[in-house]
């Protein structure tokens, strides 16, 4: 099946990156590039900036732990990199403005074909067991009369962000195989996190279908699923400007570690529910684990993956 183009669905800011076509070579491997501060950090040597995709309103709250794991690790102060919304973030990585992130794919996917130099070093899974990657899942409200994604033609669609790999790029692309448009055949909502999402799309009114992450999806009792798709799982990466040294460290104390591990490193706050139930451990992942959004990237000829 030949797919249509993607419709420009871009904030300003978005549009300002000047995306790189996804056929390009990622540039997220080797050598460091020109230091952006002393000895190639965000800030300086003494501190890591921590960048996260704003997902939920709780983002912040739930990296904390491992915040303060990677200060514990490192030696270092851990900052917090506030973002707006996800093109923030990919600026303010192009811009060498982060040490350490917690990107989606498609995020990281998008920032590395604009130039920012960074490597993968593992990904979040949440339960034992559990491979890296979770599920984007197209929702309606309970009682909804909407039962495929074909029935979103013609609807408020709540997606999460342009640049968001579980809240629009696969939710597109899944809706073009059903020969749904999503520009021309809905009326697109962005809702800037995955939790918006799921209670305007509970609430019935602003959006009448939507997408967003299982996990968010699964603290609501007034939506139901109704599709889903695995997609790779989000990336925990640095930037490669870091001192060597400091990228080991990174990549020791990040690539295979459990939330026992970081408990048992005297970081006390992660033991808990609320932690437990976004973190459970760490497995390595690398630059062509991403190839299939890169593949998405092209088969739906997305706005963000173009220059």
């Amino acid at each position: 099946m030949k797919l249509r183009a993607l419709p420009a669905l871009v904030g300003a800011a978005a549009l300002a990156l000047g995306l790189a076509a996804c056929s390009g070579s990622a540039g997220a491997t080797g050598s460091s590039d020109e230091p952006k501060a002393e000895g190639g950090y965000a800030v300086d040597a003494n501190t890591l900036v921590f960048g996260v995709v704003p997902d939920s309103v709780d983002t912040e709250t739930n990296y904390q732990p491992l915040m303060d794991y990677i200060a514990e690790e490192t030696g270092k102060k851990v900052e917090y990199h506030e973002s707006t919304d996800y093109a923030a973030l990919i600026e303010a990585a192009i811009a060498g403005k982060v040490d350490v992130a917690s990107f989606s794919g498609f995020t990281y996917v998008t920032a590395t074909n604009n130039g920012a130099k960074l490597t993968p070093i593992s990904s979040i899974i949440t339960k034992e067991g559990q491979e890296p990657g979770y599920y984007s899942q197209a929702i309606v409200p309970k009682g909804s009369s909407i039962k495929t994604l074909e029935d979103f033609n013609g609807k408020k669609v709540c997606f999460v962000d342009p640049s968001s790999t579980s809240g629009y790029l696969f939710p597109s692309y899944n809706l073009l195989e059903a020969g749904v448009d999503p520009e021309k055949d809905v009326t697109p909502v962005f809702a800037g996190k995955h939790d918006v999402s799921v209670t305007k799309v509970g609430e019935g009114k602003e959006c009448e279908a939507g997408f967003a992450e299982d996990s968010e999806v699964a603290k609501s009792d007034k939506v139901t699923k109704i599709a889903e798709t695995m997609v790779p799982g989000a990336p925990l990466v640095y930037a490669n400007a870091l001192p060597d040294d400091v990228k080991k460290t990174l990549t020791d104390a990040l690539s295979e570690v459990t939330i026992d591990d970081i408990i048992a490193a005297g970081v006390t706050s992660a033991d808990s529910d609320a932690f437990r139930t976004v973190f459970y451990a760490t497995k390595p992942v690398d630059d062509a684990y991403y190839d299939l959004i890169r593949d998405i990237c092209k088969k739906t000829n997305a706005t963000q993956c173009q220059g």
